[in-house]
């Protein structure tokens, strides 16, 4: 059985985030995913919108996951050392170099392949494209409104 860890912050669930966990399941037999902690994506990315126990729910619900669980604050890679996976599947975008990656995997004493996925390129595949869409889309119905003269929420 190989198992494959996928890992990254889920908020605001889109394509790009489905196909990601697609092809990290075509890797192998079982997908785990972990799901950043609100902290750590404050602290990596941006602070999430949607809260880290309804993002994990959300991620476990999806037809590749087999499981999902949430990592730790304060060691990121504590639980790669609980799963003992066989590959970690990375988006195309992850901020991970692969080969410092490899080398505290190593340190660690996980023998684990990396495994870089390629850029599936589609309209909003990403949390802060979904983001700018959505804040166009409003500020775009502000605009109509007050040239309509409708009422303003």
């Amino acid at each position: 059985m190989i198992r494959v860890v996928a890992t990254g912050v889920f908020d605001l669930l889109h394509l790009g985030h489905l196909h990601f966990l697609e092809e990290a399941k075509k890797l192998g037999d079982e997908l785990i995913v972990i799901v950043a902690r609100d902290s750590t994506a404050k602290r990596r990315k941006h602070e999430p919108i949607t809260p880290e126990d309804m993002r994990v729910e959300i991620i476990a619900a999806l037809k590749p996951v087999d499981r999902a669980v949430l990592g730790y604050e304060d060691d990121m890679f504590r639980i790669i050392e609980e799963i003992k996976p066989d590959i970690i599947a990375l988006g195309h975008d992850q901020g991970f170099d692969v080969d410092e990656l490899k080398e505290e995997m190593k340190t660690r004493g996980i023998v684990v392949d990396i495994v870089r996925l390629p850029h599936l390129d589609h309209d909003i595949n990403g949390t802060r494209k979904v983001i700018k869409k959505v804040l166009d889309w409003y500020q775009l119905q502000q605009k109509l409104r007050s040239v309509e003269g409708g009422p303003k929420e």
